[in-house]
């Protein structure tokens, strides 16, 4: 009933919000490579079959894409027609609940360089464990990746959970990095816990980017672009340059929140870890950064974002697609040139594939989406319209 309740205000205001899938909505893992789904308005390819928890997907050329897969940290590299494993030390991934091999970024030189960026689990060298931005550098043939530099550690980690890290290359060269917060109550708010934030590194050397906000400081807040997130599972940039951050909710309150250098985003969930208080609390001290969009009750499970791309998407061009995991659909978000928020559509052809993980800009203005049902059911689909 408090479900339905929020659901008809958050509707009185304009804010179309979806409710939790049905059986029906969510429907049964995808089908074989190649196969097509005929939907009104889209369509739907399963590019690549048989993984398991795929946690980002990249195009690389050539009709290919690399694939991160959480918990058996795999690296893929496949086409429509083939799969295959990269050689990559999966074994020196730690793999724990929600942390493993996790986000994926490619270099904008990498025709030339070879270079890709992964998010994931790591073992530090006095004992206990960590996630930590790596560079890597994919050799011609595609079989093989040999590592460049390890760029960042110490990204909090305890049980593994709240682990997740999206990477993003902003169009002024700096590596963007969001990061959860390891389930302890005070990261988001410390500026010396890389924990609950985004960060902004140069993705070459690894130093803190120079115009970070608290770069004359000392320390780990040299690399802080915003502070006060909870769970950051995507990262997008808009054609206006404007960067955004999609983060995982309690048991609401989902968030897509538009970044600003500096900001403090609200998540306080002290003392322990209460996760009752809103995911942006206004009592904070100094000024907190309001979502521009939020779930309502219950959470959604918001995950990877990418705003959409060319005239044959009409109306939904410049949107926001937004993957939910619990929901088992994908949000088109519409903002405004002051980032307010307008519409949000859920198409009912896009609710077919269960948990969705990533969404991705592939060739000819596609999108590249990643299912996460687990056992060795899921797929990367390559939409189109």
């Amino acid at each position: 009933m408090r479900a339905l309740i929020a659901g008809l205000f958050l509707a009185l205001l304009g804010l179309v919000v979806p409710a939790a899938p049905t059986s029906a909505d969510v429907g049964s893992p995808v089908a074989a490579a190649g196969s097509e789904r005929s939907a009104p308005g889209f369509r739907v390819t399963r590019l690549v079959t048989g993984l398991d928890h795929p946690w980002d997907v990249q195009p690389i050329g050539g009709g290919k894409v690399l694939v991160t897969e959480r918990d058996r940290a795999h690296l893929i590299v496949a086409d429509r027609d083939s799969k295959r494993r990269v050689r990559f030390p999966s074994g020196k991934v730690w793999v724990s609940g929600e942390t493993g091999l996790m986000g994926l970024e490619i270099d904008p030189g990498f025709a030339t360089n070879r270079r890709f960026y992964t998010c994931q689990g790591g073992t530090r060298s006095g004992g206990g464990h960590d996630v930590r931005v790596i560079a890597w550098r994919l050799n011609p043939a595609t079989t093989r990746a040999a590592k460049v530099k390890t760029l960042l550690t110490g990204l909090p980690t305890s049980s593994g959970r709240h682990g997740g890290c999206r990477l993003l290359i902003a169009a002024s060269g700096a590596l963007l990095v969001g990061t959860g917060d390891a389930a302890v109550g005070t990261n988001p708010q410390n500026l010396d816990s890389l924990g609950g934030k985004t960060l902004r590194i140069n993705r070459v050397t690894g130093k803190p980017w120079p115009t970070n906000p608290f770069i004359k400081g000392e320390g780990k807040r040299r690399y802080v672009h915003t502070y006060g997130h909870r769970n950051v599972q995507g990262l997008a940039q808009r054609g206006d340059g404007t960067l955004w951050s999609v983060e995982h909710g309690t048991y609401r309150d989902d968030e897509v929140n538009r970044l600003v250098s500096g900001g403090n985003y609200g998540y306080n969930p002290v003392p322990g870890y209460n996760e009752s208080v809103p995911m942006t609390d206004p009592g904070l001290p100094g000024k907190q950064y309001a979502a521009r969009w939020r779930s309502g009750d219950p959470t959604l499970a918001t995950s990877g974002a990418s705003f959409v791309r060319g005239d044959q998407w009409g109306g939904l061009q410049g949107t926001l697609a937004v993957a939910c995991l619990a929901a088992g659909r994908v949000l088109f978000m519409k903002f405004d040139s002051s980032g307010k928020l307008k519409s949000v559509r859920a198409p009912k052809s896009l609710r077919k594939y269960g948990r969705l993980r990533s969404i991705t800009n592939g060739p000819g203005g596609s999108l590249l989406i990643t299912t996460d049902n687990g056992g060795g059911n899921d797929a990367v689909l390559r939409v189109r319209r």
